[in-house]
């Protein structure tokens, strides 16, 4: 059961960010309830210290002790001004608006300026919502102080979090992840043809997951680690295990069709199995590999004090055999290569094993085992921290500065949900400009705020019905409303990264029993709730829409074009690499090429929601998208083995890689020049295969004794790949050039 939670919600951020505010918020209401405050303030302490908990950011705990600080007197600034403006209409009005634009302007500064004006817009809101007045504006002053004191406790004594203690958690998720998706390929092995399409679809769920936590971990690397030494080893540990787990499905689907499996059906939403291939077969082989499957599941999850023992060195020592071809049963050679899919993913283990549990128990080694040992050891040794920079991009200025363009797109979406509000209701008129604030965090693009804003106008309509039936039901007992009060936070909290739509019904679930504790709950509330929300988000999309816009294709074009460079980046070192040349720092490169796939993927969301109405436009979003995943996933892979080279005993360089890469890299810096303009008239280069261009006076060499049968094989993949991105993207081919 710990390692489904560890696996579900990696690192237990979801967990921790809903127990701490959760306990930030209990804490404060205990003290004001020992205190004797009215139930007005009760509500006002526990909103700041929700506030005062979630706003924080920093992941080191002096910057976050720091922020906290700095936080204290900004709310009690904002609580300040909100009381006494809340009479002067259009004063209160104009500086409610300044706020917001400082609020988001200050992100520019990063967590901090984040923070800050997080704090300093929801507090404003917070005396609004609970109608301070100047005679309560003191006892407002001690509740802010008691729950900003409360969510320290909270943040640095009862739920503390450190870097490193983050940082082990996901590597226990990443483990876990690992061993599902495992046990899904385990599956595939015995799952007819009625089943196989339900378990590649899950095959590409735990590839995508693994992913997800593989970059999370980048994340936490330099916050996490006090050696870069210690973070880079990790770093390549990482990207094996995840190459290795990614490879070895794909094997496993092609020992199932008849042809080898394009990696696009591993990343493309409905694309189908071909069929007609080895497996399930039930004879000897089939039943060593799921034998097999399982136990390196096993290996891959437990640490080494939970996985010690003979019983699993043996095991260990027989899966790192198949790296041997003298090892590998007598079956087919698509099963064959499953096998030794079998040994790399034994070496990642090992490997993985080694980076996170420390030194390892040699004395059962076979000579197998003490082979890859020594692999190893030798590419720990050789590993080198770059000093070099990349040189500083120039940032935006003016207009063009993201946090400037927010910030007053956010202020004239706000100017009208204000007086939009305010025709519908003198004294709610804020909920419709929370809304348009709360639209804009963390989007980017027209479409973004046009999904996000339907989606919170949904959350919010069914929180409204929960919200009268829970209002019924608990009336007048206050303690039974703060605790579904608090239980909703939590559920809030925990499922903010999955959901938005169920965020924000927790979210109007909560107000309304925070409006029953307020005496100031009736159906119209409600209905005047769901009014505002929607008011709030269309005045959102209308202010991005017109104010500097940026439209979603102009973005996903941006990032489309970010990741192409990057691609072309990785695919040149790591083949200059492996033709005998100097490399930089592949891994890292492959990490950032992840990274801004990521990105684009987040921004092509608008195109590919189920709601759009542009069918076609969504289904060549999601496939350009799954192109763009196969060619990381080659690009990562040629990274990683450009890696071994300088250290591996059986890896020699190949200086006809460099020309065979050549079209490649070209065809991508074409279609990303295509992308930036239309009208540019290059051309991709086309011709015959990477693989037959180097066939011609290549003899027959053993599997393991050069590079070139696996890069050939990844190059490929990767020059089909990026010729299938030119059609969709509407860029013409030529003919191959002389020597391309």
């Amino acid at each position: 059961m710990w390692d489904r939670l560890a696996a579900s919600d990696p690192g237990l951020l979801r967990l921790t960010a809903g127990l701490r505010t959760v306990t930030a918020i209990a804490l404060t209401l205990a003290v004001l309830a020992a205190l004797r405050v009215p139930v007005p303030q009760l509500v006002a302490g526990s909103m700041a210290a929700m506030v005062a908990t979630f706003a924080i950011r920093e992941k080191q705990r002096g910057p976050q002790a720091v922020t906290l600080a700095l936080g204290l007197p900004v709310a009690l600034a904002s609580v300040t001004l909100g009381t006494l403006l809340s009479r002067q209409v259009v004063a209160g009005d104009l500086f409610f608006i300044t706020l917001i634009f400082c609020a988001v302007y200050g992100r520019r500064f990063g967590d901090r300026g984040t923070a800050l004006g997080l704090i300093g817009f929801q507090v404003y809101f917070l005396s609004l919502f609970v109608g301070a007045t100047t005679s309560t504006l003191l006892p407002l002053y001690g509740v802010l102080c008691v729950a900003f004191g409360c969510s320290a406790a909270a943040r640095f004594v009862l739920l503390p979090q450190t870097p490193a203690g983050t940082l082990d958690r996901l590597r226990r998720a990443f483990r876990a992840r690992l061993a599902q998706l495992i046990a899904t390929q385990a599956e595939l092995l015995d799952a007819g043809p009625d089943e196989a399409e339900k378990l590649l679809e899950d095959l590409r769920t735990g590839t995508a997951r693994l992913h997800e936590t593989a970059l999370m971990i980048q994340g936490r690397l330099e916050d996490g680690t006090s050696d870069p030494a210690v973070a880079r080893l990790l770093q390549r540990r990482i990207a094996d295990a995840e190459i290795a787990a990614e490879r070895l499905g794909l094997l496993l689907l092609t020992a199932r069709s008849a042809q080898r499996t394009d990696t696009l059906t591993l990343h493309l939403p409905g694309a189908t199995l071909p069929s007609g291939g080895e497996l399930p077969v039930r004879d000897d082989a089939s039943a060593a590999l799921h034998r097999d499957l399982q136990a390196l599941r096993l290996l891959m999850l437990r640490p080494a004090g939970e996985a010690s023992g003979t019983a699993l060195a043996q095991v260990r020592n027989r899966l790192l055999g198949y790296r041997e071809e003298e090892n590998l049963p007598a079956t087919s050679p698509a099963v064959q290569d499953v096998f030794r899919g079998l040994g790399e993913a034994a070496r990642a283990s090992l490997g993985l094993r080694v980076a996170l549990d420390g030194p390892q128990d040699e004395s059962d080694d076979t000579p197998a085992t003490a082979r890859s040992r020594e692999e190893l050891d030798a590419e720990d040794t050789a590993i080198e921290i770059s000093e070099e920079n990349e040189p500083e991009k120039p940032e935006p200025t003016g207009l063009q500065r993201p946090t400037t363009r927010a910030a007053l797109q956010v202020a004239a979406g706000s100017s009208l949900a204000m007086a939009g509000g305010e025709l519908l209701s003198s004294q709610r008129w804020y909920w419709a400009v929370l809304t348009c604030w709360i639209v804009f965090i963390n989007t980017a693009s027209t479409g973004e705020i046009l999904v996000k804003g339907y989606r919170r106008l949904l959350g919010t309509v069914l929180g409204v019905v929960a919200g009268i039936g829970l209002a019924a039901l608990v009336g007048h007992h206050t303690w039974t409303a703060f605790a579904l009060v608090l239980l909703f936070i939590f559920a809030m909290f925990y499922t903010a990264p999955l959901s938005y739509t169920l965020m924000s019904f927790f979210v109007t679930a909560m107000l309304g029993l925070l409006y029953t504790l307020l005496n100031t709950y009736n159906m119209s509330v409600l209905v005047l709730r769901i009014e505002e929300t929607a008011l709030g988000a269309a005045c959102g999309v209308v202010a991005a829409a017109v104010v500097l816009p940026i439209r979603t294709d102009r973005r996903t074009n941006d990032l489309l074009v970010a990741v192409l460079d990057r691609l072309a980046e990785v695919t040149r070192g790591a083949v200059d690499q492996l033709s005998g040349g100097a490399g930089g720092d592949l891994v890292e490169e492959a990490r950032a090429l992840d990274q801004a796939l990521a990105d684009l993927r987040a921004a092509t969301q608008p195109l590919t929601h189920p709601i759009t109405p542009l069918r076609t436009r969504r289904n060549t979003a999601r496939y350009v998208v799954a192109l763009l995943e196969t060619c990381a996933y080659h690009g990562r892979s040629l990274a990683a083995t450009a890696e071994l080279l300088p250290t591996h005993p059986a890896i020699a360089a190949d200086p006809r890689l460099r020309g065979a890469c050549g079209r490649i890299v070209h065809n991508i810096e074409t279609i990303a020049a295509h992308v930036t303009d239309p009208r540019s008239t290059a051309r991709i280069r086309t011709g015959s295969s990477i693989a037959s261009m180097l066939e011609p006076g290549t003899p027959r060499t053993p599997r393991y004794g050069r590079v070139t049968d696996r890069v050939l094989r990844h190059l490929q993949r990767l020059d089909e790949a990026v010729s299938g991105l030119a059609r969709p993207l509407g860029v013409a081919g030529g003919p191959a050039q002389p020597g391309s």
